[in-house]
């Protein structure tokens, strides 16, 4: 089945047909609600970074598998790290290159001048494909038709426009990007719509969709929806590729409507900021401890657990170790304990394997 669908042209110009439907509007409600906790979140700069580094980490190596990268997410890191990693040439060098479309993306977020052009767009895919394509393919339309078949079956899956509409049609998508009134449009669905129709389109011979996804990434930065740079939508299309194909290729199977599309992508950023939403919450109390403290004090992630397990039960006792990581040592968990006591965060009451663990007064607030 193909996904190239169909369009919708009023005066020669590109016009996405869908509907608003109560999911689209469940999601999008989640995504406001979600942002509004993540970017007014206090954080410590340390969190900020890491939940950046995370975020980028998460993009790269689940923007580059969902294409058929083999590196796993240790492999990716350690990549992007500068280490040494044996495996394929290539598998290496597209983890490289997307994390290069990644820093473009940040780097022209806040500039002011027009950004996505033809030419911006031909730019992202000489880094998504650099040194994998030969150099008259990178950055370039391609001249010839394509098809992309299921790795499984050998079946065609999808045949997009012929090679002699690819110029036209990116031309009247480009107008139809720059030109869309944007009190008029939820920049979400605008982003779900670039997403889609770059994939429709399939204007390279190659790396189509990491473009396409980057390129979604850039709308939504630049409409005011960076959401500090926690999110990696390619992380949610990854984990279930056989719905996103499912999704992108239901635009053509509704005759070019994009509701389910939308409804699919909407979801996607509702889940991925909704996880994001309470890590940001969990890790705020670092911030309320420094005000109260006066020093910064940085919590590791089963620290952080254990705290949250006396807010919400009042108490912690040894009997809880087992259920609360049932993958370390007692006696690694005392030492976390020990730690959180040296800085006067909570406090042991009994000295029996009945004591309990309890906040100090001022961080139980």
């Amino acid at each position: 089945m193909s996904f190239c669908g169909k369009r919708a042209i009023i005066k020669g110009m590109y016009s996405p047909k869908f509907s608003i439907n109560n999911e689209i509007l469940k999601n999008i409600g989640i995504v406001e609600a979600c942002r509004e906790v993540i970017d007014n979140a206090p954080l410590l700069p340390y969190y900020e970074k890491q939940f950046q580094q995370d975020a980028i980490v998460r993009t790269v190596h689940h923007g580059t598998h969902i294409e058929g990268n083999e590196l796993n997410m240790d492999q990716a890191q350690r990549v992007l790290m500068g280490e040494n990693v044996v495996a394929r040439v290539r598998d290496i060098q597209e983890v490289i290159n997307y994390r290069r479309v990644m820093e473009l993306i940040s780097e022209v977020q806040n500039q002011t001048e027009e950004k996505i052009t033809e030419t911006f767009i031909k730019k992202l895919h000489a880094l998504t494909v650099d040194r994998i394509l030969s150099p008259e393919q990178c950055g370039i339309f391609r001249s010839t038709q394509v098809v992309v078949r299921n790795s499984q079956t050998g079946n065609v899956s999808f045949r997009p426009p012929p090679a002699i509409e690819v110029s036209y049609q990116m031309a009247e998508f480009l107008h139809w990007i720059n030109d869309v009134d944007k009190n008029a449009m939820h920049p979400v669905l605008k982003a779900g719509i670039v997403h889609y129709e770059l994939v429709r389109i399939h204007p390279f011979v190659d790396g189509n969709g990491r473009v396409a996804r980057a390129l979604s990434t850039l709308v939504l930065f630049e409409e005011g929806y960076d959401i500090r740079r926690f999110f990696s939508m390619e992380e949610f299309f990854d984990v279930n590729a056989a719905d996103y194909y499912k999704a992108l290729q239901s635009v053509e199977a509704e005759d070019g409507d994009l509701t389910q599309w939308l409804a699919y992508f909407t979801r996607g950023l509702a889940i991925e900021l909704s996880k994001v939403k309470d890590r940001v919450h969990k890790l705020s109390i670092d911030v309320k401890l420094k005000d109260k403290l006066g020093h910064q004090i940085i919590l590791s992630d089963r620290q952080i657990k254990l705290i949250e397990y006396i807010r919400e039960v009042g108490y912690l006792q040894n009997q809880a170790f087992a259920t609360l990581f049932p993958m370390v040592s007692e006696d690694t968990i005392l030492r976390e304990l020990q730690e959180l006591m040296k800085n006067g965060i909570i406090k042991k009451e009994g000295v029996t394997k009945g004591a309990r663990y309890v906040l100090a007064a001022y961080a139980s607030s």
